[in-house]
């Protein structure tokens, strides 16, 4: 398993939280937070554009 270097979470009012990681070989990780094992994992600038996607309201329905 790679180890993962997990931010601070993000919680939206009335959403889950979750948290975005990255390893040593510049993978970046989302998961709901308290679920770090069970993570999803893509280029960092596809989850970088998830969030902001999310933080803006357009995608809060896929939390």
């Amino acid at each position: 398993m790679a180890q993962i270097a997990w931010e601070d979470p993000y919680c939206a009012e009335g959403n889950n939280c979750f948290r975005i990681g990255t390893d040593g070989q510049g993978n970046a990780y989302i998961a709901v937070a308290g679920a770090e094992d069970a993570y999803v994992t893509d280029t960092r600038e596809a989850l970088r554009t998830l969030i902001r996607e999310i933080k803006a309201g357009k995608a809060d329905h896929l939390l």
